[in-house]
């Protein structure tokens, strides 16, 4: 590139030196007007050809960037997007909350925390948008007996609350003993993704409110999908 605008530079040079020249043997008197005017056509000449090529080669230029922007589309769209997505504390709200808003068909909450909905600002965040979604169908939740008492007194209330109230089914009453914890979407259109999480440090803790601290965003594609859906079949169908 630096060797062409050199070469384009001192075409230039020559081409006023040859101007510059002609104009003084004209003064001169050495060469008449006839003499003058051809050099000026000359250079004309020149400079249009300069002129096209110099556009010639910003078109070539153009078509190369467009060439290579296109390749650059083509491998980002054939690369594979995660099956599994890790979310920290900082973007944990909002994309639980976008998680709710986005659900369709039913949603199933399987072995999660209650202590996470009994802040009203977090219920808000967290169980509200589902339940007031229009395309969620029903909303079922897998709960450890341990959360009874705590689903009747401080969820429920909330739960009545809200429009669409009605989607939210009585929980499946279970004694169980996993550590995963992990909400379900989309079960009935087979384009199921899922919320996951683990019961215990640094996922999550029973002994304060700010649970779960991490979870996992699994897609649609990823062989944990029907994993988790057996995991709570097992559980849903199996009698205390």
């Amino acid at each position: 590139m630096r060797w062409q605008i050199k070469e384009i530079e001192w075409e230039a040079v020559a081409g006023i030196l040859a101007a510059v020249l002609a104009l003084v043997l004209h003064f001169l008197h050495i060469v008449d007007e006839s003499v003058l005017l051809q050099i000026t056509l000359v250079l004309m000449a020149f400079l249009f050809i300069s002129h096209l090529r110099r556009e010639s080669e910003t078109e070539n230029l153009s078509e190369s960037v467009a060439h290579t922007e296109r390749t650059v589309e083509e491998i980002r769209a054939g690369m594979d997007t995660p099956d599994l997505e890790l979310i920290g504390p900082a973007q944990l709200r909002p994309r639980s909350t976008q998680f709710g808003q986005g659900a369709r068909g039913e949603m199933i909450w399987f072995n999660v925390c209650l202590l996470m909905f009994i802040p009203q600002d977090l219920f808000d965040a967290l169980l509200r948008p589902p339940i007031e979604n229009p395309d969620v169908s029903s909303i079922q939740f897998v709960l450890d007996e341990s959360e009874r008492e705590r689903w009747k007194t401080q969820v429920k209330p909330k739960v009545q609350e809200c429009t669409g109230a009605e989607t939210v089914r009585e929980p499946v009453w279970r004694d169980l003993d996993e550590n995963v914890s992990f909400i379900l979407r989309g079960t009935e259109n087979e384009q199921t993704d899922a919320l996951l999480s683990f019961w215990g440090e640094p996922f999550m803790a029973r002994t304060t409110q700010d649970v779960p601290r991490y979870i996992i965003h699994v897609a649609r594609d990823s062989e944990l999908i029907p994993q988790l859906q057996d995991i709570e079949r097992e559980h849903r169908l199996r009698t205390n």
